[in-house]
Parts: C-alpha cells; structure tokens; sequence
C-alpha cells in the first residue's frame, strides 16, 4: 500500500499491518507521518508532543 505525504508530496510506504492511529516516517522529508485512514489511506502531519519538563 501507497500513501502521500501531505508535506513533500512523496510516495510513503504503508505496511500490510500497519493500523488506523500508527505512526510513520515520509522518507523523503523524514516528517512524522499519522495513519489516520486506512480506506481510502489519509496520512496527516503527526501530532508533536508537549515536553513536560520534568514536572
């Protein structure tokens, strides 16, 4: 399976296991890619998480 990188517009590689939810990695741009869809497959910039400073 083939999806697009909404950044780069590359071709990324979705694996035959992959689920709704998994993170991926364009390897054009190497941005942090969400799965958000498996039919028709969306990828979405992925979430970034906040640092919590120890706190």
């Amino acid at each position: 399976m083939k999806g697009m990188c909404p950044e780069c517009e590359g071709e990324v590689t979705i694996p035959e296991d992959a689920q709704s939810g998994e993170i991926l990695v364009c390897p054009d741009c190497g941005i942090e890619l969400e799965l958000t869809s498996l039919d028709p497959i969306q990828l979405s910039l992925a979430p970034k998480e906040a640092e919590d400073w120890g706190e």
